[in-house]
């Protein structure tokens, strides 16, 4: 794989094991597990984030409740539920590394362009948010499409920005829960996924936000 390939999507995610490994998919010959991984933010909540590792990665230490620190790329595959296609994410784990809680447990950073009109809008606390969709090159000419959220003067920023506009990104992945009303008046609650963007640049700009770090 080509080295750039390797280097615009990079993970750092350092955290605690939530669930059981189970069984995802076999691709030639090699079978993957997927599993959950809580890491702590500033505030002491969990961002609960999927994992997929591969069996030769796998180990029978790695039980609910144990620590891990792994270094990958943060994917997404399309999936198909009651007849849709839906975006599914997670960390595709690379290496698994020594265990060390004074680093920053949750380290993302990107190189991607935006796929998608960028999203602006304020809180009902004026807060200004920015949502993006940025797809990041991978091998054998696929892309991961990840979504982004910009907050305070990085949503400024982002809000001009045209689509197939490159940019580079560093910030955290983060999970959330949020409702949804199913057709038949069900509501059922979800788990979404994201990049909570800490910098932002492009060839001619950086900006840094830390306001969202906690």
């Amino acid at each position: 794989m080509k080295y750039e390939l390797l280097s615009n999507n990079k993970v750092f995610l350092c955290g605690t094991i939530k669930t059981e490994p189970k069984f995802s998919h076999e691709s030639f010959g090699e079978a993957f597990y997927e599993m959950e991984l809580g890491v702590k933010r500033l505030s002491n909540q969990d961002d609960l984030i999927p994992i997929t590792i591969s069996d030769k990665l796998l180990t029978k230490e790695m039980k609910v409740g144990t620590s891990l620190a792994i270094k990958g790329q943060f994917r997404s595959y399309n999936k198909v539920e009651d007849g849709k296609s839906k975006l599914m994410l997670t960390v595709f784990v690379r290496e698994v590394i020594e265990y060390n809680e004074t680093m920053n447990p949750n380290i993302i950073e990107i190189t991607g362009y935006i796929c998608k009109e960028p999203t602006y809008r304020t809180t009902p606390f004026k807060r200004e948010i920015c949502d993006v969709l940025i797809a990041v090159n991978r091998a054998y000419n696929k892309s991961d499409y990840l979504p982004c959220i910009a907050w305070g003067r990085n949503a400024r920023f982002v809000k001009n920005l045209e689509i197939g506009k490159k940019i580079n990104l560093v910030g955290r992945i983060q999970s959330r829960e949020y409702q949804k009303k199913l057709t038949n008046g069900e509501i059922i609650t979800r788990t979404a996924y994201e990049v909570s963007i800490n910098k932002i640049s492009d060839d001619e700009i950086t900006i840094v936000e830390d306001e969202m770090l906690s």
